[in-house]
């Protein structure tokens, strides 16, 4: 940039601060101005925080989008020879669902550029989970994740540092300025990448309850529709599901823990209820690419086809799908205090202590345990017998160990009687 700016920083900061609307050639100029370094951090931190109390009105959350979109480059996924079609999780606790789903849906014949993220705080990383396979690596060049997809139909990768430059700055200082808490800054980021990676359809599972980014069901709405508006906007046919995050998914939280039950699924068993919310976005992923005249994803989950994909998926990716997973070097159990029904298991208290344990980050450049994490051995409305084991904890580092209980303290609610039962898909968002 050379010569005086066709704007000042300042000026964009008071007119949304006063709650005036921004006009598109001045977001252009501020997210090209801030990726490049001329607007420093102070100044987009006080425009973030104005746009928190402000928000963005749905024209210039299109055109903040487009310029985060335009501030990188944008893969080109044509002539794969397969329809492509993505999904995005908001985050949860045991959220092992992409494991199973993109190469399920690579087996239903769709390709899944799939450009995940690492774990922050309660909630674990796609990345993190995959990087517990031994040899197995995240960071792949366009033409690497092109020859995967090209060959497998499924990658899960990082996403490159030229995919939407924008974002990575803004996101990083959301984090350490308290505006992470924003649908229109929370939607930008999700949906930038998403479009910028290529992908024709994209599946939103919006997570809602007390393990969840939104705990209400009201915010995660809003929040999908407003995700599904941008991808229409953009060309991308998009839906979202909303999903319950109350209770945490599976039977694990911690990165092998949850590849393990992963796997499990893919060879036709895992977890009931991990299983349920998959098969839920693989047939509306289906639907998207177009291939719904073929094969159930269930039917093709039980033909073992999936898990021939995922086998295929982390070779190609320099992972062993036979080595032995990481185990931890010290576990703790903890036991029901009575006989009863499981009533509650709250979703945030078991990821909190999957973190303590080592399986998270509290900082994005933190190191995780690829064997910590918590087993349940009792879900939502199993009857367990006072004395049984309800959670077993893995670490290696004993220290963590206390923490641990104490976040898992009050996490199981239990009574004489067996709870409603649970509702997994809490509602669906089209365009």
């Amino acid at each position: 940039m050379t010569g005086a700016p066709p704007f000042h920083a300042v000026e964009i900061i008071r007119a949304k601060r006063d709650g005036g609307e921004l006009p598109g050639p001045a977001i252009d100029w501020l997210i090209d101005a801030y990726t490049h370094r001329a607007v420093p951090d102070e100044q987009m931190a006080a425009l973030l925080m104005a746009i928190v109390w402000r928000g963005l009105s749905g024209t210039e959350l299109a055109t903040w989008t487009a310029a985060m979109i335009a501030s990188g480059e944008r893969l080109d996924l044509a002539g794969l020879g397969r329809p492509t079609v993505d999904k995005h999780s908001t985050g949860g606790v045991g959220d092992t669902v992409s494991l199973i789903l993109v190469p399920l849906l690579a087996a239903a014949g769709a390709a899944v550029p799939q450009l995940s993220g690492r774990g922050l705080g309660h909630t674990g990383g796609t990345l993190d989970k995959m990087e517990s396979i031994p040899g197995w690596r995240a960071e792949l060049s366009p033409a690497e994740m092109r020859a995967v997809l090209a060959d497998v139909g499924g990658v899960i990768c990082a996403a490159g540092a030229g995919l939407a430059p924008a974002d990575r700055r803004l996101y990083a200082l959301r984090d350490v300025t308290g505006t992470v808490e924003s649908i229109p800054l929370i939607a930008s980021s999700i949906m930038s990448k998403k479009i910028a990676e290529g992908t024709a359809a994209l599946v939103l599972d919006v997570k809602a309850g007390s393990g969840a980014f939104m705990p209400s069901v009201e915010k995660a709405n809003e929040l999908a529709r407003t995700m599904v508006g941008i991808g229409a906007a953009h060309g991308v046919a998009t839906e979202a599901l909303i999903t319950d995050m109350d209770t945490p998914l599976g039977r694990s939280a911690g990165n092998a823990l949850e590849v393990a039950d992963a796997v499990d699924a893919l060879r036709g068993g895992g977890p009931p209820d991990l299983v349920e919310v998959t098969l839920a976005l693989a047939r509306r992923m289906v639907v998207l690419a177009g291939l719904d005249a073929g094969p159930d994803p269930a039917d093709i989950l039980a033909s073992g086809a999936a898990h021939d994909a995922w086998r295929r998926m982390v070779r190609a990716q320099g992972g062993d799908p036979d080595a032995p997973l990481p185990v931890a070097r010290h576990t703790e159990t903890v036991t029901a205090p009575a006989t009863g029904y499981v009533r509650r298991l709250d979703a945030r208290a078991v990821g909190l202590a999957a973190w303590r344990l080592g399986a998270g980050r509290g900082r994005q450049d933190d190191t995780v345990s690829a064997a910590a994490g918590v087993r349940w051995r009792a879900g939502l409305g199993d009857r367990v017998a006072a004395g049984q084991v309800v959670f077993e904890l893995a670490t290696d580092d004993p220290e963590r160990i206390p923490s641990a209980l104490a976040a898992l303290d009050g996490a199981l609610e239990m009574g004489p009687t067996p709870p409603a039962p649970r509702r997994l898909v809490l509602g669906q968002i089209s365009s």
